[in-house]
């Protein structure tokens, strides 16, 4: 059997070792265009930020690695430029010499990646670059070092993008630390800025998580331009200018150094051309043994059409995790072994400075475009035991179906654990866990780590309030909205009197919990009440005081650590 696989790195790459693991006789041969065939992709923004110091530390396998342990072929800078299905061949340019040739195959496979979105590209200039492998990282590092950009502006808020504002803010602190050392004149200190069109950065995370992201960003220098759409690029004769939308009016900035991150889309045109079934944005149609409307040909990784875990439906989510499930199900396949792929839940996490972010499963943006009745619970427990040192707190937004209470989708940002957390979420929508599950799990405890209930347990715990009936919740946005609208809604704040002296909600009603049951008299039983706190813990216990004697009460989730963060002003 002659496997010829197109393209390395997760997919590629990982379906020749798996193949050869399974079949010590298949012959085997990779094809990548690039310069290496296997490389840390998710590692290259740290490479720019210096995080990650030699290029080396980026190659996972080389080709001599690919031979001596594996026996497989590996040809770089080697472009399969047509696939001839009918008589199994596929035709190869190389890019060392120009010279093509052809290939034989049994079976193919077609891990060609994504490609980034550039709509810029008439634009010639060498200040304007993309980030999809090792030669651009290298391209981006050296131009920093040698040019020094005062005005860099990255097109596009979304993981990459931030990860490189994150990264070259870093190197550009290190450089200038360097550049003191050696009593360079220049103070360097570029301005770095983010310009995105949607109304928050990170667009797969709901807007009312998104103020963590924004807040810790702009602490740490970086600009954000929200709602701005990058109309052109035009080479001027030292810089770069840059016509901007916003708001429908436009104006110019002067740019050093321009980095798109503006998303990618499946680099799937070689399949489009061999005739094989594309979906309306361009990915590759593959059934659940990754077989594509060929059954000699297999496709995996970023160019195809995934099923949403959550929503059984077609999606496009292009990360490292699921093109290696997927690969080791085309070798699997192609061995005669059963294996399918169900489809992809969907998770993912990002640092952020001295933060992190993590998701999994659906948003609300997606239940409501899929109709997908939803509730949600915003919880702020701390990341371990609080009377052991360092202790932080953790927000943990999760989606749920409201009958069921099982888990859908979650969003969980903090300083520590923050990846714990989010994997056994994930792990929960993958085994169609509810909450009273989450209420149930035995997980690790001791004071360093976790809490004897842990984060997980109190969500679950929250959750089964709210199904049960027990406390009625209100989601931050609705507290916003009534109080623009000058609806005045009945506000019972029950912190201490030095949490409400630090900044308090306008006319809010002022009872701490501890002295709540007897000041009941000061509270309107005639309106509905809305009752915070710092988190939404204390002003669940005052809920349940107050609805146990009578009162019309919600909860506000999040409380005034969420209510700060979406903007809701707080007077002193």
């Amino acid at each position: 059997m002659k496997v010829v696989i197109v393209g390395g790195v997760a997919g590629g790459a990982t379906t020749a070792t798996r193949l050869r693991r399974l079949n010590e006789n298949a012959e085997i041969i990779i094809f990548e265009r690039g310069s290496f065939v296997s490389f840390a992709n998710c590692g290259l923004p740290y490479y720019v930020g210096d995080v990650i110091k030699e290029k080396q530390d980026l190659l996972l396998q080389t080709p001599e690695s690919f031979k001596e342990r594996f026996n497989i072929d590996v040809k770089i800078k080697s472009e399969v430029i047509k696939i001839d299905r009918k008589n199994k061949k596929v035709l190869v340019k190389d890019l060392r010499n120009n010279k093509q040739y052809e290939e034989t195959f049994d079976k193919l496979v077609l891990s060609p990646g994504a490609e980034p979105i550039n709509p810029f590209s008439g634009v010639d200039d060498n200040k304007i670059f993309t980030l999809r492998n090792v030669d651009d990282s290298v391209k981006i590092k050296e131009y920093l070092k040698q040019i020094r950009p005062e005005n860099i502006y990255i097109i596009g808020g979304g993981y990459i993008g931030v990860e490189v504002a994150e990264n070259i803010k870093s190197f550009g602190e290190e450089l200038k630390k360097s550049l003191n050392r050696e009593n360079n004149t220049k103070n360097y200190q570029p301005t770095i800025s983010i310009i995105e069109r949607e109304n928050h950065l990170i667009p797969p995370l709901d807007k009312d998580m998104s103020g963590f992201v924004h807040h810790t960003l702009i602490k740490n220098g970086i600009n954000i331009m929200l709602k701005t759409s990058v109309n052109k690029i035009e080479k001027t004769d030292e810089n770069l200018t840059i016509t901007l939308e916003e708001n429908q009016s436009q104006k110019e900035v002067l740019a050093d150094l321009v980095i798109l991150c503006m998303g990618v889309r499946p680099e799937s045109k070689l399949a489009e051309e061999a005739g094989l079934e594309l979906n309306n944005k361009k990915s590759i149609i593959v059934n659940s043994k990754m077989k594509t409307s060929d059954k000699d040909i297999y496709a995996l990784g970023d160019a195809i059409q995934v099923t949403n875990y959550v929503t059984k439906l077609p999606a496009y989510i292009p990360l490292a995790g699921p093109a290696n499930k997927q690969a080791r199900v085309v070798a699997n396949d192609i061995c005669g072994k059963e294996a399918s792929y169900e489809g992809t839940v969907g998770s993912s996490i990002i640092k952020i400075f001295n933060n992190n972010l993590a998701m999994t499963g659906i948003n609300e943006a997606t239940c409501i475009a899929n109709k997908i009745p939803y509730k949600k619970m915003i919880i702020t427990p701390y990341s371990h035991a609080t009377y052991y040192p360092g202790a932080t707190q953790i927000t943990i937004k999760a989606i749920y179906k409201p009958e069921t209470g099982k888990i859908l989708g979650a969003a969980v940002w903090g300083k520590e654990g923050v990846d714990k957390i989010t994997d056994i979420l994930a792990t929960a929508i993958r085994m169609d866990l509810t909450a009273h599950d989450l209420s149930e799990l035995e997980l690790c405890y001791a004071p360093p780590f976790s809490s004897a209930k842990s984060p997980i347990n109190i969500l679950g715990n929250s959750i089964e309030n709210e199904i049960d009936g027990l406390v009625s919740n209100i989601y931050v946005e609705k507290i916003k909205e009534k109080i623009e609208n000058g609806d005045k809604p009945y506000i019972l704040d029950v912190r201490t009197d030095l949490e409400y002296r630090r900044g308090h909600l306008k006319e809010a009603v002022h009872i701490p919990l501890d002295v709540l049951r007897e000041n009941l008299e000061k509270v309107d039983k005639t309106r509905e009440i809305y009752v915070h706190c710092y988190t939404g813990l204390r002003s669940y216990i005052a809920c349940m005081i107050l609805k146990q004697n009578g009162y019309n009460v919600k909860n506000i989730i999040g409380g005034e650590h969420f209510m700060r963060i979406n903007d809701i002003e707080f007077v002193k």
